[in-house]
């Protein structure tokens, strides 16, 4: 069993950057692929980025490759999204997720959801 809980989210201009983290409770964090996804009012879930068990892959949407970072430190149990340039299109809440060892961009394939925590973005 797994909880994750996102922290990092508020209020940013344009042009900015935010680093997210989600802290995860449970002794096979290591074990999980972990991922991003965020939702805008009306909209499907969205995959942001994810990141294999061990650290050793990473994978992006295209709409964020080369402005948004995803990284884990199993030490501590946390993944971080750390997101440059930032523009009124990325304001979503964004969520982070689990699932056993490799990350998916579907939403139904994870089995552990945070909270979730708003981002947004004035221009």
């Amino acid at each position: 069993q797994v909880q994750l809980v996102e922290s990092g989210g508020g209020l940013v201009q344009a042009g900015g950057s935010l680093r997210l983290s989600c802290a995860a409770s449970g002794r096979t964090f290591s074990s999980y692929g972990m991922a991003w996804f965020r939702q805008t009012p009306g909209k499907e879930r969205e995959f942001v980025a994810g990141v294999r068990y061990d650290g050793g892959a990473t994978y992006y949407a295209d709409s964020v490759k080369g402005r948004f970072t995803i990284s884990r430190d199993n030490a501590k149990s946390t993944v971080y999204l750390q997101m440059h340039s930032l523009g009124p299109e990325d304001t979503a809440v964004y969520y982070c997720a689990g699932r056993w060892m490799v990350p998916t961009t579907t939403a139904n394939n994870y089995g552990y959801w945070g909270q979730g925590t708003q981002v947004t973005v004035s221009s």
